[in-house]
């Protein structure tokens, strides 16, 4: 039988920070993966401004821009016939949007947890829990030889994404559930250059950011009522959605070419987990899950880890002291995403009303104004926080 104070199930953003985070503050950590790494996902890539604040603030920014991830300093957002463009504001620093490959982030992730002292194990696969009195105290597992194996801990975190399998061996309660609304399709283009670019008209969105090997990240989302026509004939429907919503971006596609696969998904899931119980916690999109086209999801991992760790602090072995810890941390973790959960909604109709035409056309004909609304779209202000004036 193994010890650790902090067993973590899933090494992507939100696995690999919160082990490296608690291995930083001095704690006994064993990250588990079931896969084997480097290894790449399903993602939007964006990272959000409070997510590079966060990767600053960890010393890993400027070890992400030397793998070559490329900067992105001008931001267009594209509606009918509005369009909003400029540079992406400088804060703290930070004048640039990055979006990482997903192989390229999370192994940065994992190699700086093992730095701070972290163990990580893959291809391990977590098929159980050990619990004593109704309280978590580790983890069953198969070894990649499909050894058994059992592992104790004071707190075991759950960080392996929106099927989290440790959410049902938890027994973690869905607290809110909503349909679906969007499915998506991801493609990758080399000699296609481009900005951090969104399109958008009723029906379609279009996202457009440069990543890691000169290559551009475009994603088209449609709604999911339409995933089972769109599923027959991917690249055609993916194709058309360039030409009919951004025809600009395909006039320069029609020079460029797509590499790799087509990726796409139809379960862009809506729900809110239960956070945490007895010697558990979720984090990412093991306990919230949202539609993709805001772009926050691995900000929004990095946040919460954050959030935990400082949560817990000297705590952790202090029984009732975790416990009020983890809590503190459900209340914090509902504050950061509930907003966000509404938005990504909100975003995810799809909708394009005469309403929200007149306000971008108001915003359109004022510099300041202009500037404002893509300083929300990088920084990920709260849209409350920002409107135009009563007439």
């Amino acid at each position: 039988m193994e010890f650790y104070d902090v067993v973590v199930v899933g090494a992507r953003s939100a696995g690999a920070s919160t082990a490296m985070l608690f291995a930083r503050a001095g704690y006994r950590v064993l990250l588990l993966d079931r896969v084997r790494f480097p290894s790449d996902t399903l993602s939007t890539q964006h990272i959000h401004r409070p997510g590079l604040r966060l990767l600053k603030s960890w010393g890993l920014l400027g070890r992400l821009v030397e793998t070559g991830c490329p900067p992105v300093r001008r931001i267009s957002y594209t509606v009918r016939d509005v369009r909003l463009e400029g540079r992406v504001p400088a804060e703290e620093g930070i004048d640039a949007v990055y979006a990482p490959r997903r192989y390229v982030l999370d192994s940065l992730l994992i190699e700086a947890a093992v730095e701070a002292g972290a163990e990580f194990r893959e291809a391990c696969t977590v098929n159980g829990v050990l619990a004593e009195n109704g309280r978590v105290t580790g983890v069953r597992l198969r070894t990649p030889r499909g050894a058994p194996a059992e592992v104790r801990a004071r707190l075991v975190v759950g960080a392996d994404g929106m099927r989290s399998t440790m959410a049902g061996l938890f027994g973690a309660r869905m607290e809110r559930e909503d349909a679906p609304m969007t499915c998506a399709y991801y493609g990758y283009w080399e000699r296609l250059p481009a900005q951090f670019e969104v399109y958008e008209r009723p029906g379609r969105l279009i996202g457009v950011v440069g990543t890691h090997d000169e290559l551009t990240l475009v994603a088209a989302y449609f709604p999911q009522s339409e995933f089972v026509a769109v599923r027959r004939s991917p690249a055609q429907a993916y194709l058309e959605a360039l030409r009919t919503t951004a025809p600009e971006l395909a006039a320069r596609a029609d020079m460029a070419g797509r590499v790799e696969r087509l990726r796409g998904t139809g379960s862009q899931l809506n729900f809110f987990r239960q956070a945490c119980g007895s010697g558990w916690v979720l984090v990412g999109d093991a306990g919230c899950h949202k539609d993709s086209i805001t772009g926050t999801g691995i900000s929004d991992a990095f946040e919460q880890s954050a959030r935990l760790v400082g949560s817990v602090g000297d705590e952790l072995h202090d029984t009732a002291a975790l416990d009020a810890a983890l809590l503190r941390y459900e209340t914090s973790r509902r504050q950061l995403l509930e907003p966000r959960y509404d938005m990504a909604l909100e975003s995810a109709k799809l909708q394009v009303p005469d309403e929200r035409m007149d306000f971008l056309r108001w915003i359109a004909s004022d510099p300041e104004s202009a500037e404002a609304f893509l300083s929300v779209a990088v920084s990920h202000v709260e849209a409350g926080r920002f409107s135009a004036p009563t007439p």
